[in-house]
């Protein structure tokens, strides 16, 4: 096997297969292995320079960084080749869980851990969390969130008013002229509006498990209405 030596990969000593990809099995340093994907040669340089694991998604046909949305990123520690050459053992130190499911891995079969989290939406429990410490530490002279707690409730308030007014602009014109860049402004409104909403949450000090939880108590049992 080929030592560990990212900054030193020979790339050109590797056989990726006829679609140009070759496995990439993620393990922490611990030893857990925590899941399998696929990278193109560029996946690999760009974890190579960027020193965070980079995958081709097969499905989408792109690049894609894994955290790049939830922020649980994989730090690359490590790289070798199998004595065939056609697979990698990709050693990364993983930031949070690895798996969609919350799962540190994707080979944990406790039914239990592999359950789906309250929020089904893991980075927003990481959110609510950040905007807890930023309300702690609220200041007039600090950042744009911690300025917003210290206004106080009305002004967050007319944050979300002003959001939702932008979401529903955005969809006006995505139902007018469904372009990809019209679908991306509503995608970047509704993500304004869901971000003060949850800081207007978080000021009253209501988490969203809560809101969470009424609504499946409204519709868990009834199903849709």
């Amino acid at each position: 096997m080929q030592a560990m030596n990212p900054l030193g990969f020979n790339v050109n000593l590797l056989h990726f297969d006829e679609t140009g990809l070759i496995p990439g099995v993620i393990q922490a340093p611990s030893g857990e292995v925590r899941m399998v994907g696929y990278l193109n040669r560029e996946a690999l340089d760009r974890t190579l320079h960027s020193g965070f694991v980079t995958f081709w998604s097969r499905s989408r046909q792109t690049l894609w960084t894994k955290g790049e949305g939830s922020g649980n990123r994989l730090k690359l520690v490590g790289l070798r080749a199998d004595c065939d050459s056609d697979c990698l053992l990709i050693i990364a130190e993983p930031v949070g869980p690895t798996c969609h499911r919350g799962t540190d891995s994707c080979f944990d079969d406790d039914a239990e851990a592999a359950a789906p989290p309250a929020t089904t939406l893991p980075w927003l429990d990481h959110l609510e969390k950040l905007l807890q410490s930023r309300k702690a530490t609220a200041s007039l002279a600090g950042s744009y969130t911690q300025k917003l707690f210290a206004q106080g409730t009305d002004r967050i308030a007319k944050k979300v008013a002003e959001e939702a007014g932008e979401v529903i602009l955005a969809a006006k014109n995505h139902q007018h002229e469904a372009s990809n860049d019209n679908r991306m402004d509503l995608v970047g409104e509704a993500a304004d509006l869901l971000f003060h909403l949850e800081l207007l949450l978080v000021d009253r000090g209501v988490s969203l498990h809560d809101v969470v939880a009424l609504l499946k108590a409204r519709h868990g049992d009834r199903g849709e209405n």
